[in-house]
């Protein structure tokens, strides 16, 4: 089966923002419009498309990236289905609980269009996701949403942007009114007003540009085409002769400012009123990148280590990502894949080559929320899911068995609080542990592990919500019942200076012994390095075959830390000498060697218990204001910067994790129901004297 749309017309965006920011309604106008659904779906009326999950729905958020295709002619175009673009679009959650599945498909994403609250700007998870975009250098589009509630503004929430996000935020669009008056937009490029009837908004109508809006879109359409002229030499010199440019060369000029991320459209409207959805669509037409307008995707021989590329093109050899596995309760497993090069039939075989493991391929899916569509094949720059593949996991690259390809790997925060979990009936204890193998599949953030001493098994996670979801998961998709502990925090260990020593192991029972010696040398990192071993060894006194179980002992011993029991990081440890016996010496001797070692030099390195500490943002009527703050100070945190909003006050401060459980309960009591807050994980710091007895004797 042939390509349907050639692949620059092809657009591959993810919709980003902080929560309540309005993501999904823009999704839902967005579907609506390209005329996948008929009926809008709201997320108040829980009957959205992309919010498919029943816990989605219940609580009103986005818990899962969901992966739709649409299409769409530009509005400019009227219809002409010579300029219809095939648009795979995923919309991504808000709560910083399910921030991997923003950072995982920012990864596979050519381009973002990211939602901002007209009345809030620039907030913490929209700070976060932005940040992603760019450690990804995804070129991005900004909508800013919800200009018809009270307190909307457009400057504000544009000024947050710039001073927050990126000074070379430029806006393409001005609102014609705010809050209740809020009647339609200027584009600023064509000098032109818009307003949005019908039912639904559908039918965009020109209409002149009030008198009193005049002078300001004529000023900021002049520093805009000073702004674009300046990233183009042709214009820059037509601009200073005082030449005529037309809104084509601008557009033009502005795609490729964009594409490089040099300058950012912004656009404006309100998704709930159906005003302005259809620009951003004709913007991501317009400034997001095709999969031919980006570099080639970087890439090693796993054989050579040799670097190689592949270009967006059908007739490379196939090479792709796997960046999400979900369990489907009709088709079982299912993985996300993005294609960079090349194309996939069904009935045909690809490598993992991650795991160096060559599987068929069955069927081949393209995915529209929870609903799906099977097709024979699928080209480059695309995106679709493979059914039942036996052994692929979120990251792994997959590519053409005869020319492989090994692409970066995504890389995914630690979780930062754990909970107990146990089955509550002895039929729940086999489906219990297939449960949380296949969530753990599902989501590199989650993480199961059992307790050596109690037996027990310990859930670790982002979040309360994200446990609290996924403990709810297990019951509703899987029909594990469970009880679970109250959270504990996941505290951290490292050192604060250097030292050494040394590791013998020594035992002799008659026949051959067991011999191994080691020293290394340990010294701290700086905060959030992780771990490093190099090996030092010069001249033999150690045989290269021993050094990966030294590695393996001294990575076995940083788990279970030296002060109580929590996993040290942040420290490189250095092998530098030692000695071996021709005769005993073995790789399990000089595994627990280098365990020996490493936790003797730890001990002797000052070691110190480290905790999360969280960005957290409270909004609370000014009425509440002093009992916030002073409740923020008991709990041992940072007041880092007050704003004022409209009759409320933003509190952001930084505060230990350990003192934030219950925090929602508490916040509504102080507030009559009124406050709210967000919290995101910052960073590591070392917890004070006075509360690290506590934690050792296991009272925190």
């Amino acid at each position: 089966m042939p390509r349907q749309y050639p692949i620059e017309r092809v657009r591959d965006i993810g919709v980003i923002a902080h929560i309540d920011a309005g993501k999904t309604t823009v999704s839902e106008r967005i579907l609506f419009y390209t005329g996948v659904s008929h009926k809008i779906g709201e997320v108040h009326e829980g009957d959205t498309i992309m919010d498919w999950m029943d816990q989605e729905r219940e609580r009103g958020i986005t818990i899962t990236s969901a992966a739709t295709t649409c299409f769409w002619v530009p509005t400019y175009k009227s219809g002409d289905k010579n300029f219809e673009h095939r648009i795979n679009l995923i919309d991504t959650p808000g709560h910083i609980d399910f921030t991997v599945e923003v950072k995982r498909s920012l990864r596979v994403l050519d381009g973002a269009v990211v939602v901002f609250d007209g009345v809030s700007g620039v907030e913490p998870q929209s700070e976060t996701n932005w940040h992603y975009a760019d450690d990804y250098k995804v070129p991005r589009i900004c909508f800013i949403n919800k200009l018809d509630r009270t307190g909307a503004s457009f400057e504000d929430s544009l000024r947050s942007i710039r001073e927050r996000l990126n000074p070379n935020a430029i806006e393409i669009q001005l609102p014609i009114g705010l809050e209740a008056e809020f009647k339609g937009i200027i584009d600023l490029l064509n000098l032109k007003a818009y307003s949005f009837e019908g039912e639904k908004g559908e039918k965009i109508v020109e209409i002149p540009i009030p008198e009193n809006l005049k002078a300001d879109a004529e000023s900021r359409r002049h520093k805009l085409i000073e702004k674009i002229a300046e990233t183009d030499e042709g214009l820059t010199t037509k601009y200073l002769e005082g030449k005529e440019i037309s809104t084509e060369e601008l557009k033009k000029a502005l795609r490729k400012a964009a594409l490089d991320v040099r300058l950012i459209p912004v656009l404006c409207g309100t998704a709930l009123k159906n005003k302005g959805v259809q620009f951003v669509l004709d913007a991501v037409v317009d400034y997001l990148p095709a999969p031919t307008d980006l570099p080639a995707v970087k890439g090693q021989n796993p054989s050579t280590g040799e670097e190689i590329f592949r270009h967006a093109d059908d007739n490379e050899p196939f090479a792709a990502l796997a960046f999400k596995i979900a369990a489907d309760p009709y088709v079982g497993s299912l993985t996300f894949f993005r294609i960079y090069s090349g194309s996939l039939k069904k009935g045909s075989y690809i490598l993992n080559v991650t795991k160096n493991n060559q599987e068929r391929v069955g069927r081949i899916l393209r995915m529209h929320a929870n609903k799906r569509e099977e097709i024979e094949e699928i080209y480059a720059g695309d995106i679709g899911a493979l059914v039942a593949l036996k052994d692929t996991s979120t990251g792994d690259s997959l590519s053409d068995p005869e020319r492989p390809i090994v692409l970066e790997k995504i890389e995914f925060p630690e979780p930062v609080i754990s909970q107990k979990i146990t089955p509550a009936t002895r039929a729940d204890q086999e489906k219990m542990g297939n449960a949380l193998r296949r969530l753990a599949e599902e989501d590199p953030t989650f993480r199961v592990s059992g307790d050596a001493e109690t037996g027990e098994t310990i859930i670790s996670g982002m979040g309360e919500l994200h446990l609290e979801v996924l403990v709810e998961r297990m019951k509703r998709e899987f029909g594990v019942g469970t009880t679970v502990g109250r959270p504990q925090v996941a505290y951290r260990e490292t050192i604060t200076k250097e030292s050494s020593a040394e590791g013998k192991y020594i035992r002799q029972s008659g026949g051959r012994g067991q011999y191994g010696h080691v020293k290394i040398r340990v010294k701290p990192l700086v905060r959030g390095e992780g771990f490093v071993f190099i090996n030092a060894i010069k001249g033999g006194t150690v045989p290269q075959e021993f050094i990966p179980p030294i590695e393996k002992g001294v990575k076995e011993a940083l788990e279970r830390g030296t002060v109580a029991g929590y996993r040290l990081t942040d420290i490189e440890v250095t092998l530098y000498d030692g000695s071996y016996h021709e005769v005993d010496s073995s790789e399990a001797a000089f595994k627990i060697a280098g365990s020996m070692a490493v936790q003797e030099a730890a001990k002797l390195a000052t070691p110190v218990i480290l905790e999360p500490i969280m960005k957290v943002q409270t909004i609370v009527p000014v009425d509440f204001f002093g009992d916030i703050t002073g409740d923020i100070a008991s709990k041992r945190g940072t007041i880092m910067e007050i704003t004022d909003r409209e009759l409320v006050k933003v509190v952001n401060s930084e505060v230990p994790l350990s003192e934030m459980f219950g925090y929602a309960t508490k916040l509504r009591s102080m507030t009559q129901g009124r406050g709210s807050f967000t919290m995101e994980f910052a960073k590591y710091d070392p917890v004070p004297k006075s509360i690290e007895k506590d934690i050792v004797e296991g009272k925190k």
